[in-house]
């Protein structure tokens, strides 16, 4: 891959991270957009950094982006960004939130980052490169087996009725679950700390940054049905650390 390419998308993470930074536990006013879900001004002010920042680099790639309108290049390559994933933690307070980062050619990830500033630890995944966690290579667990795996949530009121039931099923099985994390999660089973993350109810932008950085390091990352994730995906994510836990876990998701 490009080394201007990695070389950016470190950077726009680096300027994203100062902006944040300046905002988090500052009184801040917080407003809902059209689906309910929180907005800041860190939000809008680090996106308009960010978008700022590749176009300055590479005006003919596009860009997708949470906060703002879609930006259509030339080029074959898409940024696909997320300011603050995890704005809820953000505007309480809580230091589990990151900023997405993903590089598509075509419709294929290259280059996914999570970054969470506050406590400024970053997952670079390239693909068909080993992932990095702050430059150096990282790996998730060996685990196996549901009854021996930790499963992650970011929020139980994610799942519609019946994604509820069947995850209710999941987190019977596991050996614990917590919930909260939003992208953090998925850094931390890419480091080997947690072994199953499922979400729902996500958009491309929470999702497709996370692919490079799993699939790097050893992991999988799908829908519920087991596909591979796209722009068209509809929301329900699993990440597994082993092929094997991923199985058993998609058996009881989709247990009728």
């Amino acid at each position: 891959m490009q080394a201007s390419l990695i070389h950016t998308a470190n950077e726009v993470v680096e300027c994203s991270g100062k902006i944040i930074r300046r905002y988090f536990r500052q009184p801040i006013s917080v407003s809902n957009k059209e689906d309910m879900s929180p907005v800041t001004i860190a939000d809008q002010k680090t996106e308009m950094a960010m978008r700022a920042l590749i176009l300055e680099n590479f005006p003919q790639h596009s860009i997708i982006g949470e906060e703002g309108e879609n930006t259509v290049g030339s080029e074959p390559y898409t940024w696909i960004i997320d300011p603050i994933d995890g704005t809820k933690s953000f505007i309480s307070g809580s230091p589990l939130f990151g900023t997405l980062v993903c590089l598509c050619k075509e419709e294929t990830p290259q280059l996914g980052i999570i970054d969470i500033p506050i406590s400024k630890e970053r997952w670079v995944g390239i693909k068909n490169e080993a992932t990095r966690y702050n430059k150096e290579v990282c790996q998730v667990s060996t685990t196996t087996q549901l009854n021996q795996a930790q499963l992650y949530c970011t929020e139980p009121n994610m799942f519609n009725v019946q994604q509820g039931q069947r995850f209710q099923a999941l987190e019977k099985s596991v050996r614990l679950r917590r919930f909260g994390g939003d992208c953090y999660s998925y850094g931390m089973l890419a480091s080997g700390y947690i072994d199953l993350v499922v979400d729902a109810n996500l958009s491309p932008h929470d999702w497709m940054a996370l692919i490079p950085v799993i699939e790097g390091a050893g992991g999988i990352i799908t829908d519920w049905q087991g596909n591979t994730l796209n722009n068209n995906s509809d929301g329900a994510v699993i990440a597994a650390s082993t092929h094997e836990l991923h199985a058993q876990a998609l058996k009881v998701l989709n247990d009728k």
